[in-house]
C-alpha cells in the first residue's frame, strides 16, 4: 500500500503559476493536487485525454467549452478532450482541487 499527503510531497509551481502536487502518475492515469489562491485561475488550455476535477476545498468557477459556472466542494466536473477548460478562484479563500487525467496524456497540454 502507497499512500501520499500532498503536504508532505511538497508543491511546485506548474506552467499556470499554480502549486501543483503530483499525488498519482503511473502508465494509465495522472492525480494532482491543486492549491489555487484568491484570485488565481489555470490558463485557457486543451488536454488530449479526458480530464475530472474534483473540488476538495472552495467555490471555484470552471469553464469548460463555452460554459462556465462556480461549483462547490465535493462536485466533480467533467471536462471531455481536445475541449477548452479552465479554473478560475475569484473567491478571497483557497481553492483546493484534485485533477484526474485519465488515461494518462502522452502529448502535451496546449495552452489557449
Amino acid at each position: 500500500m502507497e499512500i501520499r499527503n500532498y503536504q508532505k510531497l511538497g508543491t511546485s509551481k506548474n506552467p499556470h503559476g499554480i502549486h501543483s502536487s503530483n499525488m498519482y502518475d503511473k502508465d494509465h492515469a495522472v492525480i494532482m493536487h491543486l492549491l489555487i489562491k484568491a484570485g488565481e485561475s489555470l490558463k485557457p488550455h486543451i488536454t488530449p485525454v479526458d480530464v475530472a476535477f474534483y473540488i476538495l476545498e472552495g467555490s471555484p468557477f470552471i469553464m469548460v467549452g463555452e460554459e462556465k459556472i462556480q461549483v462547490n466542494k465535493d462536485d466533480i466536473v467533467e471536462s471531455p478532450k481536445d475541449i477548452v477548460h479552465c479554473i478560475y478562484n475569484e473567491t478571497e479563500n483557497d481553492v483546493r482541487v484534485l485533477v484526474m487525467k485519465l488515461p494518462k496524456p502522452t502529448t502535451k497540454t496546449k495552452l489557449v
